[in-house]
């Protein structure tokens, strides 16, 4: 009865806690990542103290436009490297989630697969 009762909570609340376990970790790498808002913000300035309008000789107000340029060039940049960066830990952290649920599945029929290659006499190292 006792097993019964086992595999019952392993394969509904407990599998429920493990998917609800790789979605949260999903939510909070999408959540530091941040890969929306880098998106919407890759062409905004990167730390500039001043981006607004600069009045003055043309000179002056070339110079702003080229600190303009540069520090968004510097801004997409970063951005498109963390956005990379996100992307390549989001994927991992999909795969490790889906090796984790499988594993989670699996786990509860290994001691009789086990014993059942063991009655056999398999031994892994005499293929």
């Amino acid at each position: 009865m006792h097993i019964v009762g086992l595999l019952g909570w392993w394969y509904t609340g407990g599998l429920k806690t493990a998917l609800t376990r790789v979605f949260d970790r999903l939510a909070n790498l999408f959540d530091y990542f941040s890969i929306d808002i880098l998106l919407r913000t890759l062409f905004a300035p990167f730390r500039q103290i001043s981006a607004g309008k600069v009045r003055g000789p043309i000179g002056v107000q070339l110079r702003a436009f080229v600190d303009r340029l540069i520090s968004r060039i510097i801004g997409a940049i970063v951005r498109s490297m963390i956005i990379v960066i996100g992307i390549v830990a989001i994927l991992f952290a999909v795969l490790l989630g889906v090796l984790y649920v499988v594993v989670w599945l699996a786990a509860p029929a290994l001691p009789v697969v086990g014993l059942s290659l063991m009655a056999v006499g398999w031994i892994p190292w005499h293929l």
